[in-house]
């Protein structure tokens, strides 16, 4: 298995090349700007040399409209084929050029084998790309190595098993016969899946799944779509819209939303008719739950607070706990997590997830509900931490049932816990990863 932060040794080279690097056409240093490119690369390298979230280098950028979205397109195509197009490189360099370099270099390969850009412009604008950002010294050798990509791709991709090669050996291995199933639909763009408010009539364009979600196809962009504006639905993927959904009647219910933001869930069961409190520690994601909720005309009591420390006045009848977690399962909207995360975040996130867990049992009163969920497709963070939480009697497990999951039958384990991966369904556009499972305090 290839990593990307770290390739292993080259291939050896084909023959008639042996030992030889391609003769390169000079390139013509170009000052062009190019935002969608530097955007790109400032995605890859803060991903690859400093494990940064790509959300988090597209917030800081200001870049927008078309150009952010189609740096973002780039960026995402190059991370979900990072390990494959890794590999593929390695004949192609008799030594590791510096990790800036590897970045832009497997950019152009994104470009030439995945997005299907014209082979003058891939090569190209990669070229430019070094040019400006102080690497001229290997302009020459990028111009040369995606060439030979554009000429021998077919060649160089044979025999690379590329959904092995694009998952780190360690997640590969903990998704154990899941895992190729799990990949065939993280190379697919994920549509755009909307909760609508009751009583308003989706936008068209959309198929209602049986679920209830209402899905678009992907590249929709929700804030055109007539009735944004007006509050009558929001974002929210098909499987993460299912935990609420599995809470039975809310109606006046005191239930704590505990992590709240960016508020999917939050409005659910306002819509359910729930009295909820919104718990968020950190003030700008407060803040845009609240933003969020304005914007549907829902109210909530938003509590800027840790939610293991803070505690109701009064015992709750339920506590939806959307936990920290690794969010493995939402690897088709965010490729980067594949290569940010490490099996040690699991081990610390896992300690805090009981942790949270113990928070809840404490705000609930006797009989009351825990509704716990992650997105994510590690065992340590669902089946495990449910494991965990039933030893000491406190709890007690609520299976769901088949007439609950009846839409999503697949999704039903055989303990009762509810479970997806982004192979489901992969005909219909697929869905993220999730786990869910419902407690009840003794």
């Amino acid at each position: 298995m290839t990593n990307a932060s770290s390739p292993r040794p080259a291939r050896s080279p084909p023959k008639g090349g042996r030992g030889r690097r391609p003769a390169a056409r000079p390139a013509s240093i170009s000052r062009h700007e190019d935002p969608v490119r530097d955007l790109a690369f400032d995605i890859i390298c803060g991903v690859v040399e400093h494990r940064r979230m790509l959300e988090t280098t597209l917030e800081r950028s200001s870049c927008e409209g078309r150009d952010r979205a189609a740096a973002h397109r780039l960026a995402a195509a190059t991370l979900r084929h990072l390990g494959s197009m890794t590999e593929l490189l390695q004949p192609l360099l008799r030594r590791q050029p510096p990790e800036p370099v590897r970045c832009a270099l497997l950019l152009g390969v994104a470009q030439i084998i995945h997005l299907q850009t014209p082979p003058h412009a891939a090569v190209g604008t990669i070229v430019d790309l070094l040019h400006r950002r102080g690497l001229s010294p290997f302009a020459g050798l990028a111009n040369a190595v995606l060439r030979r990509v554009v000429r021998e791709a077919e060649t160089l991709k044979e025999g690379l098993d590329d959904a092995r090669l694009d998952v780190p050996h360690w997640l590969w291995s903990s998704w154990g016969r899941r895992a190729r199933s799990i990949t065939q639909g993280f190379y697919q763009e994920a549509p755009l899946d909307l909760t609508v408010k009751p009583g308003y009539e989706a936008p068209e364009g959309g198929e209602t799944l049986p679920t209830g979600t209402v899905r678009y196809p992907a590249g929709t962009k929700m804030a055109d779509l007539p009735g944004f504006a007006e509050g009558q639905f929001w974002a929210q993927d098909m499987a993460a819209a299912m935990p609420v959904r599995l809470m039975g009647d809310m109606r006046g219910k005191r239930v704590a939303d505990l992590c709240a933001a960016p508020g999917g869930k939050t409005a659910q069961l306002l819509c359910a008719g729930a009295e909820v409190m919104a718990v968020e520690r950190e003030k700008p994601r407060a803040q845009r739950l609240k933003e969020n909720l304005a914007r549907l005309q829902l109210k909530a009591e938003v509590i800027v607070g840790d939610a293991l420390r803070w505690r109701p006045s009064e015992p709750l009848d339920a506590v939806l706990l959307d936990a920290p977690c690794s969010a493995t399962g939402t690897l088709r909207r965010h490729p980067d997590v594949l290569w940010i995360k490490r099996p040690r975040d699991i081990t610390t996130l896992a300690a805090g997830q009981d942790r949270f867990i113990d928070a809840a049992y404490d705000m609930l009163k006797p009989g009351g509900m825990l509704l716990y969920a992650v997105c994510s497709l590690q065992d340590e963070e669902g089946p495990q931490r449910i494991a965990h939480a039933l030893e000491d009697g406190r709890w007690k497990l609520s299976p769901f049932t088949e007439d609950e999951l009846a839409a999503l039958p697949r999704a039903r384990t055989e303990e009762g816990y509810f479970r997806t991966h982004p192979g489901m369904n992969v005909a219909q556009g697929g869905m993220d990863g999730f786990f869910a499972a419902r407690l009840i305090r003794r």
